[in-house]
């Protein structure tokens, strides 16, 4: 479903140029839970950014149901990363200023003007709901960021990151800023979003205690990936994820 060809990329401190990926290939399957462990500098979060789209490879190539997106118009990749793609990162990135729900409804606020807001806003908003009570945050909705624990801020992190249904959910070290206990109970329900809504899951973690949760695990030393454990189950089938673009 998703897969990277070749990957180079590279970043400049002042005058020196520092590889990160240096031909990097990897295959995602459709409906699977994917680890990526690493150490520190391995690349594990460069590829993850480039995955999404969130940045571009010096050269290779990344292609989405087997057509090239890491070339794609700005606006192609804009509408891939409100559709198609769900991010979630170690550090939350919640607006201090929104409520929960405002925080979860960000990414339809991003993908509408003001008119198609209005006209969607209830659809929208049943969604949030939907979604914050899935991850048991439905008593916390209008609380803002500052009233919410670290485990709390990450969840609603995950419902912000589901709210228009992406196909695949890029998680930067999801439980990095957490304790043991609420690390474990993320990874469960990342678990439980993905065998029960078939969600893709792509992960990057340093954390070997929480990938038993997760499908295939995949290593990266130097900016290559140099062990695959394997896919553990059967993937589910969707439809074409360009369809949604």
């Amino acid at each position: 479903m998703l897969t990277a060809e070749n990957l180079c990329k590279a970043y400049r401190r002042h005058a020196v140029r520092v590889p990160v990926l240096n031909g990097l290939d990897l295959e995602v399957k459709t409906g699977e839970f994917l680890s990526i462990v690493g150490a520190s500098g391995s690349g594990k979060s460069t590829l993850l950014h480039l995955l999404g789209t969130l940045d571009a490879p010096d050269s290779g190539r990344i292609l989405l149901d087997g057509r090239r997106i890491d070339n794609l118009p700005s606006r192609d990749r804009d509408a891939l990363r409100n559709r198609v793609f769900g991010y979630i990162f170690q550090f939350y990135h919640l607006l201090p200023e929104l409520t929960t729900l405002d925080n979860v409804l960000m990414p339809a606020y991003i993908g509408h003007s003001v008119v198609g807001w209005w006209k969607a806003r209830s659809k929208w908003r049943a969604r949030a709901v939907e979604l914050l009570t899935k991850v048991g945050l439905g008593h916390r909705m209008h609380h803002r960021p500052g009233q919410l624990s670290g485990g709390e801020m990450q969840r609603a992190a995950v419902a912000r990151a589901l709210l228009t249904s992406p196909r695949v959910l890029l998680a930067d070290e999801p439980t990095g800023n957490l304790d043991a206990a609420t690390g474990d109970e993320i990874v469960r329900l990342l678990r439980d979003l993905n065998r029960e809504d078939g969600v893709t899951i792509v992960m990057v973690t340093h954390n070997l205690d929480i990938v038993t949760a997760t499908d295939r695990v995949v290593r990266m030393v130097g900016g290559v990936v140099t062990d695959d454990t394997g896919a553990r189950k059967p993937a589910p089938f969707h439809a074409p994820l360009l369809a949604a673009v």
